[in-house]
């Protein structure tokens, strides 16, 4: 492990000798993730994209791309496109990523079941806000929206999210 891993503990994400409180699936830790089963997955997993709204921040780092309208990620298991991003019109199963919440303001996406997706493990495991202090996600993990910032300021493609059974 290097300082630069995103490590989560008992109490928290250790990053860079800092802890932050975040919140984890509502299906707890898993170490059979299933699409739909709200669990966080146990694993190693690379950061391999950064997103956030122009409209609603500064770039958090140069390499992070703005959320566009029609922006969405599909988790429809049926559709050749399960768990990669896709464009509006989608008439298959997908999350929005330019959110009237402000969630998806900053988002970093990892490479959980990416990018050769197998049907069914489930779709991809973002870094998001979070709603409120110890809210389940429905399997990502969430953090306060400045805590959030911070950490992505010191992120490049690559660094790791280490997560424990």
């Amino acid at each position: 492990m290097t300082p630069n891993d995103l490590v989560l503990t008992p109490t928290g994400l250790r990053f860079r000798g800092q802890r932050y409180p975040c919140a984890i699936g509502r299906g707890g830790l898993r170490m059979d993730k299933r699409e739909g089963d709200g669990g966080t997955p146990v694993g190693t997993h690379r950061i391999v994209a950064m997103l956030y709204r122009a409209d609603r921040m500064s770039r958090p780092a140069p390499w992070a791309l703005p959320i566009r309208l029609g922006d969405l990620w599909s988790d429809d298991v049926g559709d050749d496109s399960y768990n990669l991003m896709v464009r509006a019109p989608y008439r298959h199963s997908h999350e929005v990523l330019r959110r009237t919440d402000p969630l998806y303001d900053l988002v970093l996406v990892t490479d959980w079941n990416w990018p050769h997706p197998e049907k069914g493990r489930g779709s991809c495991i973002f870094i998001h806000q979070w709603r409120r202090p110890g809210y389940p996600t429905e399997g990502c993990v969430a953090f306060r929206r400045d805590h959030l910032r911070r950490i992505a300021g010191y992120l490049t493609p690559g660094n790791r999210l280490i997560i424990r059974a």
